[in-house]
């Protein structure tokens, strides 16, 4: 699994990309700058919808934030800021 984030920047909502994605669950971890985990997300996703929205992060304090993408044992990280 590969994964492209729409902008490594968010006030409430975060979008990324999946490309080549197969039929199967996606796992999300949003992390604070200490590895506390702040959200999660969890989704099953198709290929014919390869974009994935994830909303409702508008109570999260300004910062530096890691987020996290498993599909299985693949996993992939962004450096994410979320900013006024």
């Amino acid at each position: 699994m590969i994964a492209k984030v729409k902008s490594n920047t968010f006030i409430d909502t975060l979008q990324f990309e999946l490309v080549a994605p197969s039929h199967n669950s996606l796992k999300a971890v949003l992390r604070d700058e200490k590895g506390s985990v702040c959200s999660q997300f969890e989704t099953i996703f198709v290929e014919e919808e390869p974009e994935v929205v994830w909303k409702g992060l508008n109570d999260l304090p300004y910062g530096i934030y890691t987020l996290e993408l498993s599909h299985g044992e693949e996993q992939i990280r962004f450096r994410m800021v979320k900013r006024v």
